[in-house]
């Protein structure tokens, strides 16, 4: 009864926010409440939201802090010379713009974590790609879908899982993966080089003055430009604006009108004037920067201290006066609330899953669903498992509940711990854009794209990643 309901519980929940009928905090609150009634543990469910917020609280820390810190430095200017390196590269081309998203998500993803991957994604492309009418939702797409293939390094998480679970060495584990892991990644840039051909031939090729110029066009059905906000409004209102504001500053020389909020809002990552840039103190932010992430790598504090030091010293530093450091968190305030509030309502989802048993309900009936024949194959299963398993739960559900019990049913047939370890990465492309993964509202939330847009567009090219990196994993004899 628990497998069915858990299976329902998921099911409602997608459906409701691929179709929008509910937004994603509402579904993530009142779904899994509604169903832990349904169980007969509503009096439990205070217990259970309470324990889910424990678990994410840090997370959710971390990622407060996290975007009033990388807002900081968009704000001074640290990310304008690879927006204007790209932009230079790209010369307005959609395909080499959709393809840079890529090569620039997977070099970011080298720190291991996910939201500081999209925040700086984000902040670099999403001004290209408002100015030159691209679906966004592409930008989400492959920034989600090549950050989960990284995600496999050794300090990402998952592999470290996988070998603290089945008692084994993470390197044993991940280096012989890194063929199959190459080929995931080159299928990312395949998938964005096409993709970048489909909106070449939606757009055209333009110059960024021609971009400019043209009226803004309703977007494909799989965007959403106005989800933040009344984005598409601001962004119809803003154009004629966002040029000048460009050129001379006159957008941003003045406060209260639209134009001027509509240049702050949708280019300023591209505004060479606006009054926040600090050119003067780039080395030290950069710096900064650089300490934090090599600290964040090497684990030398918890992350949440890290960003919440980071924060309050790029704050301190850049905008020693009260009123600017106000201006500058209100400013931010909208992207805290709207991932700050979706790692929370995830709580409650995850709270009811985990403490009604529903999780681990499921998890058993899929394994014993296996049949025997399967059992010398056990390496297959388990990769072509991972890509919904680690969708519907947490990595940590996964490698410390699950594993372990499709290691011991490959032991049984002369399958080794280590095949099913490696097999058990091939789903985290699919798994980085799980509605259970707080990173992916840091990506949809600065992009402005409803999150069930994302899913749509995204799942379908990221389950074919990960089957890209399971075949070659088969391939070439890794597992």
């Amino acid at each position: 009864m628990l497998t069915i309901l858990g299976f329902a519980m998921i099911a409602t929940f997608l459906v409701l926010i691929m179709t929008k009928k509910m937004s994603p905090i509402a579904a993530l609150v009142l779904i899994p409440a509604l169903f832990c009634v349904a169980v007969g543990q509503g009096a439990q469910l205070g217990d259970y939201v309470i324990e889910g917020v424990g678990n994410l609280a840090p997370t959710a820390a971390m990622l407060m802090f996290a975007i009033v810190y990388f807002g900081v430095m968009i704000d001074v200017g640290l990310f304008d010379p690879i927006v204007r390196g790209i932009l230079k590269f790209c010369q307005a081309d959609p395909m080499r713009i959709v393809v840079g998203t890529a090569v620039l998500a997977a070099i970011v993803s080298l720190d291991g974590d996910g939201s500081t991957t999209f925040m700086i994604t984000v902040s670099a492309m999403y001004p290209l790609y408002k100015r030159l009418k691209m679906s966004l939702v592409v930008m989400t797409g492959v920034a989600a879908t090549a950050n989960g293939v990284m995600n496999t390094l050794p300090w990402g998480g998952p592999t470290a899982r996988a070998a603290t679970a089945l008692k084994l060495d993470a390197s044993e584990i991940f280096v012989p993966m890194i063929p199959a892991l190459a080929m995931g990644l080159l299928a990312v840039f395949v998938l964005a080089y096409v993709l970048g051909i489909r909106e070449r031939k939606r757009l055209g090729m333009l110059t960024l003055d021609e971009a400019l110029a043209r009226e803004p066009q309703p977007e494909p059905e799989t965007v959403s430009a106005g989800t933040g906000a009344g984005g598409e409004d601001r962004l119809r209102k803003g154009t004629g604006a966002s040029a000048s504001g460009t050129g001379t500053g006159s957008g941003t020389s003045t406060g209260g009108t639209e134009n001027e909020e509509a240049d702050d809002d949708e280019f300023q990552g591209l505004d060479p004037n606006r009054p926040t840039l600090r050119p003067k103190l780039y080395w030290f932010n950069a710096g900064l920067t650089a300490a934090l992430l090599t600290a964040m790598i090497m684990e030398l504090m918890p992350i949440p201290v890290l960003f919440l030091l980071g924060a309050a010293l790029a704050l301190t530093v850049n905008f020693p006066h009260m009123p600017d450091q106000r201006a500058r968190i209100a400013a931010h305030a909208d992207n805290v609330l709207n991932v700050s509030g979706m790692v929370f309502a995830a709580a409650v989802f995850t709270g009811v899953l985990t403490g009604t048993g529903m999780v681990e309900h499921m998890a058993d009936w899929v394994v014993g669903a296996v049949p025997e024949a399967m059992g010398p194959h056990m390496a297959i299963v388990t990769g072509l498992l991972s890509l919904p398993l680690t969708y519907f739960m947490s990595n940590d559900g996964f490698y410390f509940g699950v594993l372990p019990v499709l290691a011991e049913a490959g032991a049984a047939h002369g399958v080794s711990p280590l095949e099913i370890a490696r097999a058990s990465l091939a789903g985290q492309a699919l798994h980085m854009s799980s509605p259970l993964v707080p990173a992916v509202y840091v990506l949809v939330g600065m992009a402005k794209v409803e999150f069930g847009d994302h899913t749509r567009f995204t799942v379908k090219w990221a389950v074919l990643t990960s089957l890209v990196v399971l075949a070659a994993g088969v391939l070439f004899g890794i597992m």
